[in-house]
């Protein structure tokens, strides 16, 4: 009778505390940079069994507890996800053609698909279907032979550089104690504010308590006909840079100006920009006057995005930092971050350690917290994040430090000054997996130096 007395208590109190000895995760596919990272409760329509609070535990209502089974439920194998495309079928991305140029093309049977300007890039760029009977190299190809197309180039998909949640130990992982940043009483009690930033990633929840009373412009630029991307990265990342010093989720530059471009959208469960969009976005920015930009994505080589960042920094005069990516230590350069004009950032844990899923390169120009890395969760509160993508925010808002005490340095020099000035981590001198080092933020602010 004791024996079965104890079962009794201990069954009651496994349904009463709501304990659960395995919490599954269906719906997450596998191989997606971000896949493991969407715990929260977005569209606010979760049953309370499926709910996720900050903390990221899970309550369960004593009301839903199902009786216990005496045999197991039959599992099924879950397919495994269909490859994400590197780029659109059937188009092609130019910048720049001339008249003359793309009159050529109509004649041999290319269609335009949609065009339009984009001032701050100084260009007009177009999608174009190829004709019938040509593969999509060839109708490439025969672009770039024409005087105004050799920038032309497959209409590829980024995709933001999200990791993978990882347990933290205690309340407050010491991103910003590892770089001596301090969170400022207010928005107004720091450095950086009269430096514009821009980002361009997915979709940001602008009710979250940490966007109260910050200078945030958000502009949606996805493709209407697909579904809208979530406020998950972007609201991640954008809380890291202009979250409230006075909520949970502080940001790095709380009162600077932040124009944000949701240029991702959503189909068949991959999210995704293209290059199009892409353009678009970084055109918008141009015109915004922003003197820094956050690019938290990550995907191949494009000609034409390379020429595009290359007239922001070297014509506009615009910093642009992106993610290194979270494909691992043996694969290729990913970019935008792979190319010279833009500012390669890896990511870091509160030890020095490189995170282990980061892309390695001599590419790579600086490390920056981004393991374990305190800020907002999706609809409210805040939460742990990893990833290359949470790292690129301490950098730009470093970039965003330096242009204000040193608006005589060209974007090209706040990159040079943020090098020499970091803390070099692994091999001496500038490597592979850690660039010139961990960002160094002493005396940013100084003019003086």
């Amino acid at each position: 009778m004791p024996t079965r007395l104890t079962s009794v208590v201990v069954l009651a109190l496994l349904f009463t505390t709501g304990l659960d000895p395995l919490i599954t995760r269906p719906d997450a596919p596998s191989g997606i940079a971000w896949a493991d990272d969407d715990d929260d409760d977005d569209d606010r329509r979760s049953s309370p069994r499926t709910r996720r609070d900050d903390s990221g535990l899970t309550p369960f209502s004593p009301r839903t507890r199902q009786p216990q089974r005496t045999a197991p439920r039959p599992r099924t194998a879950t397919p495994a996800p269909a490859p994400q495309p590197d780029f659109a079928p059937d188009e092609i991305v130019t910048l720049g053609l001339s008249g003359d140029d793309l009159a050529l093309l109509v004649v041999q049977g290319f269609a335009v698909i949609e065009e339009t300007d984009v001032p701050g890039l100084a260009a007009t760029p177009r999608r174009l279907a190829p004709p019938d009977g040509l593969t999509l190299a060839d109708a490439r190809d025969v672009i770039r032979a024409l005087p105004t197309g050799e920038d032309a180039d497959f209409n590829h998909f980024y995709r933001s550089e999200q990791g993978f949640s990882e347990d933290c130990q205690g309340s407050d992982c010491p991103a910003r104690r590892m770089i001596d940043w301090d969170i400022p009483p207010d928005r107004t009690s720091t450095c950086g504010n009269s430096v514009p930033i821009g980002m361009i990633d997915t979709g940001i929840n602008e009710e979250h308590e940490t966007f109260a009373g910050a200078h945030l412009d958000v502009k949606r630029l996805g493709p209407d006909n697909f579904d809208r991307s979530r406020a998950l990265h972007g609201t991640a990342v954008a809380a890291l840079l202009v979250g409230d010093p006075q909520t949970r989720s502080p940001g790095l530059v709380p009162g600077t100006r932040l124009v944000a471009v949701d240029a991702f959208y959503r189909t068949d469960g991959d999210e995704r920009a293209d290059i199009f969009t892409l353009l678009k976005a970084l055109g918008h920015l141009a015109d915004e006057g922003v003197m820094v930009i956050n690019l938290s994505l990550a995907g191949p080589a494009n000609a034409v995005l390379e020429e595009s960042l290359r007239r922001l920094v070297f014509d506009e005069d615009i910093v642009v930092v992106s993610a290194v990516g979270n494909s691992g230590p043996g694969v290729d350069p990913e970019y935008p971050a792979g190319y010279d004009a833009v500012i390669a950032v890896t990511a870091v844990d509160r030890d020095g350690a490189i995170y282990r899923r980061a892309v390695r390169g001599a590419h790579v120009d600086l490390a920056a917290p981004g393991v374990n890395v305190w800020t907002a969760a999706s609809v409210s509160g805040a939460r742990f994040k990893t990833g290359t993508s949470f790292a690129v925010p301490f950098v730009t808002a470093a970039a965003a430090l330096v242009r204000e005490a040193r608006p005589d340095l060209d974007a090209v020099a706040v990159g040079q000054r943020l090098r020499e000035w970091a803390t070099d981590l692994g091999d001496p001198g500038h490597d592979d997996t850690f660039g010139a080092g961990l960002l160094n933020i002493s005396g940013l602010c100084d003019p003086t130096l």
